[in-house]
């Protein structure tokens, strides 16, 4: 089975937060485990979008769901490790595209993973993907179109 690569140039990632690695995200291994770094993600994705005034869903029940997720691990985390979040945005298309993800421990400067979030937006009123609404695309004027 071929190994999944994923490698992003600096200039995608916009956002970045930190998040702690709690006691209950320690897996049997005595390390992050896949599950909780999914939610950690998942709360770096939440972050991003809030900090550029997206909502996952809007009034009009239009709203980004995830497609797929890939994630590479390039370092073990512990508890209390402090990781910091870079998001960033790349791949757009009519009605998607991806959020990328790097996770890094700054106390020893360590790549810890690095994550693809792949998106498309949804109605859920009509039940059926739509085109990315302009108002979305005009916050990311620089990511590249694949369409």
């Amino acid at each position: 089975m071929a190994r999944l690569k994923l490698d992003f140039p600096d200039h995608l990632f916009l956002f970045s937060t930190q998040l702690t690695v709690r006691a209950t995200d320690i897996n049997g291994a005595n390390h992050l485990g896949n599950d909780s770094m999914i939610s950690m993600i998942s709360e770096a994705r939440a972050r991003f979008l809030f900090e550029y005034g997206v909502q996952e869903t809007g009034p009009d029940g239009v709203g980004i769901i995830v497609t797929d997720l890939a994630t590479t691990y390039k370092a073990e985390a512990h508890a209390r490790d402090l990781l910091v979040f870079d998001v960033g945005v790349m791949d757009f298309n009519q009605y998607g595209g991806d959020i990328v993800f790097r996770v890094s421990r700054p106390q020893d400067s360590k790549l810890v993973a690095l994550a693809k979030y792949g998106f498309v937006f949804f109605n859920y009123h009509s039940g059926q993907v739509t085109p990315m609404p302009p108002a979305f695309l005009s916050k990311f004027p620089k990511v590249n179109r694949l369409d």
